[in-house]
């Protein structure tokens, strides 16, 4: 419809009147409409590697539609591992060793490999340094605190970026066109849910030492 709104200005503005210049100028309209609509995709979408977000100096690349494609290794200048760009545990690896200066003992793993179920909530996950929190404890999430899903062959981490009363927002890498997502929070007597679908396992803290 827009196509035919923008044909029928041409012929008004150009005088097109005949039936063969009728024809020539539809046509034209109609060239001009599929580059433009051609020239916006192909320069809309980001190339692989792109930043497309940034959290706390932190940025969030672009990783493409297929979620499983790596693009190679990615270390720190120092030489610690960050992960397969530009996959999820790439950005939260990268995220806590930039923005929070915690490095991981363990640096291999997908993203169902944060969690350890061998740990009670509120003790200290060995692999990552971090405290580990089930989802339905007593401890709320809180702010940088590293979301893991454990479903699938992979899994899922991200970082939470805020925390309300009922909802969570993350901030995360290789989730096509989401790289902040809310997600519910609920609080049945004491304890705290996110998610009303498909659930995290819960989220890891680094531990705030004391001088």
């Amino acid at each position: 419809m827009r196509t035919y709104g923008v044909y029928r200005s041409y012929c008004r503005h150009y005088g097109v009147t005949s039936p063969k210049n009728i024809i020539r100028a539809a046509i034209l309209v109609i060239l001009l409409v599929s580059i433009s609509v051609g020239y916006y995709k192909c320069c809309s979408d980001p190339e692989i590697g792109a930043e497309i977000d940034n959290y706390k100096g932190v940025a969030v690349y672009y990783n493409g539609s297929k979620i499983d494609i790596s693009h190679g290794q990615y270390y720190s200048a120092d030489g610690y591992y960050y992960g397969q760009k530009w996959q999820c545990v790439e950005f939260v690896k990268r995220f806590y060793y930039e923005a929070l200066k915690h490095c991981m003992p363990d640096t291999l793993g997908n993203a169902r490999d944060f969690w350890d179920n061998r740990v009670p909530s509120g003790k200290l996950n060995h692999r990552r340094d971090l405290l580990q929190y089930k989802n339905g404890g007593t401890d709320k999430p809180q702010v940088d605190d590293l979301l893991v899903f454990t479903y699938g062959q992979y899994g899922h981490v991200a970082v939470i970026s805020k925390v309300g009363e009922d909802y969570i927002e993350v901030v995360q890498q290789n989730v096509e066109g989401h790289t902040r997502q809310v997600w519910p929070l609920f609080n049945n007597s004491g304890r705290y849910y996110i998610g009303d679908g498909q659930q995290p396992a819960g989220w890891l803290r680094l531990e705030k030492k004391s001088n």
